[in-house]
């Protein structure tokens, strides 16, 4: 299914039980909703709506081209979920683990999408044990 319309099913549901308001959901895309993940929240609007617009344009996506550079990518690669992530949920992360020949897959407890907000401590030693 294309980008937009996934993004168009989406934000139909959305309508249904957030008031019409995609603020009611901002908070799920955190492990907790505190100081700091609603200043990293408003941080990271986006503040290019052409830009924003155009991300998921036809022709954006090459799922084939996509596929075959990540089963030629021979680095280690680490894809780092959080528990509680609505935007990449883990198991879609393990999926995408699959494509590469040489993925650790690890699952930040208590962490949403932006497992440094929520835990930076856990995220630093996460990465740096992949790192070491």
């Amino acid at each position: 299914m294309p980008y937009v319309d996934v993004a168009a099913e989406i934000e139909a549901n959305v309508a249904m039980f957030a008031d019409h308001t995609e603020a009611a959901l901002d908070p799920f895309f955190y492990g907790r909703w505190d100081e700091a993940a609603r200043d990293h929240h408003a941080a990271s609007r986006p503040d290019n709506p052409d830009a924003v617009a155009h991300f998921g344009a036809e022709g954006a996506f090459d799922p084939p081209a996509t596929r075959a550079a990540l089963a030629a990518f021979r680095s280690p690669v680490l894809l780092l979920a959080g528990e509680f992530d609505l935007n990449s949920p883990p198991r879609s992360v393990a999926a995408f683990a699959g494509l590469f020949p040489d993925a650790t897959l690890v699952v930040q407890e208590g962490a949403g999408h932006c497992p440094w907000v929520d835990d930076a401590d856990r995220f630093v030693e996460l990465v740096s044990a992949f790192l070491a």
